[in-house]
């Protein structure tokens, strides 16, 4: 079992395939490794378990491994949690007339559906253990089994998986087969969280706005992508749709500002006057050398936050460059930016370089 992300050096010896650049938005290091991971393993015909948190994009790489597979038949995407676990059996491999109360017709099973192209089985962690079984038979022997049928059905499909779960842990629970992980894991890829390359939302915000319905643009001031970039995002790329979605409805055909930025970051709003309310700014940012921000806040009662994170960004950057030695290059490998978001980062801090 190998994992080409985010570590290994292999992918950098393989160029990216430029139709990855139309489905899966991002050029940080992380998403251009991922992007080389796919490039590789995609033509390939082997089982791929894709990890990655909730909202990060895994069916989007899996339709990408699809579509650049070469595989004539289709993506049958199947939601393993969505179905309930009774149903589930039938839902894959298909049932014959009969073959239960309610079977009153024969059933071609989602496997089936498949031929000649890619299943694409998401959340697979949730697969009762029974199922378990005959899809491992599925796997290593290309053929199934109806429910209450008979003869094997030789079937084609390439199988790709994907889960939030850490499912070594569902092994030594006894809620996964070691077996078959082994089986769907003969790669494995993981899609970063969206925090992990925040530098790539402004082209993800573009991406959306190609999408969207009525043409109209989101534009955003410098300091509401600052703030965009520095939040957590628990639901990923999701989540960030979600605020798109607000602040095109909330602020149609304007620059949104950081205040904005921050009422469309809620789902929650709270109307004064008909308008959004806009909470007070804070004035007082985190002194020198102050590193208790629990006892400041007590004192203070408020906080800038934005001149906090920009004085820490400052502090980051310039740490970045004395290691480099001045080598803005190098400092923005170590940043995990390219390097012309680095020099640009710099112009705006004020921060200068005569490295290369």
């Amino acid at each position: 079992m190998t994992s080409y992300w985010p570590t290994s050096s292999i992918t950098e010896q393989f160029p990216i395939d430029l139709r990855l650049d139309a489905v899966l938005v991002g050029d940080t290091p992380v998403m251009r490794r991922l992007k080389q991971a796919i490039s590789i393993i995609a033509p390939s015909d082997v089982p791929v378990l894709i990890n990655g948190p909730t909202g990060a994009g895994k069916e989007v790489v899996a339709n990408a491994m699809h579509l650049m597979s070469g595989r004539t038949g289709p993506m049958i995407p199947v939601n393993c949690g969505a179905i309930p676990a009774d149903l589930l059996e039938s839902e894959l491999f298909g049932h014959e007339k009969g073959s239960f109360t309610g079977a009153t017709a024969q059933r071609i099973g989602l496997i089936e559906q498949a031929e000649g192209g890619t299943l694409f089985l998401d959340e697979i962690g949730e697969t009762p253990l029974h199922v378990q079984v005959k899809l491992l038979r599925a796997l290593e022997t290309q053929t199934i089994q109806r429910v209450g049928g008979g003869a094997p059905i030789p079937v084609n499909f390439r199988l790709l998986s994907a889960t939030h779960r850490d499912l070594q842990q569902e092994v030594a629970q006894k809620r996964f087969r070691e077996d078959l992980l082994f089986r769907i894991e003969v790669f494995s890829l993981c899609v970063p969280a969206l925090c992990e390359h925040a530098e790539d939302i402004p082209q993800i915000l573009r991406s959306m706005e190609q999408g969207s319905r009525g043409g109209s643009t989101l534009q955003l001031t410098p300091c509401a992508l600052a703030l965009l970039m520095a939040q957590e995002w628990p639901g990923n790329v999701r989540e960030l749709r979600n605020f798109h979605d607000r602040a095109q409805i909330l602020f149609r055909n304007r620059t949104i500002t950081e205040e904005e930025a921050r009422i469309a970051l809620a789902p929650r709003l709270s109307f004064v006057g008909g308008a959004p309310a806009v909470a007070e700014p804070v004035v007082d940012a985190v002194p020198e050398g102050v590193t208790d921000l629990k006892a400041m806040l007590a004192g203070s009662g408020t906080l800038d936050l934005r001149t906090m994170l920009q004085r820490v960004e400052v502090k980051v950057i310039q740490s970045a460059l004395e290691l480099s030695e001045g080598r803005v290059t190098r400092a923005a490998e170590m940043l995990r930016l390219k390097r012309t978001t680095l020099i640009s980062r710099m112009q705006k801090l004020g921060l200068e370089s005569d490295g290369l």
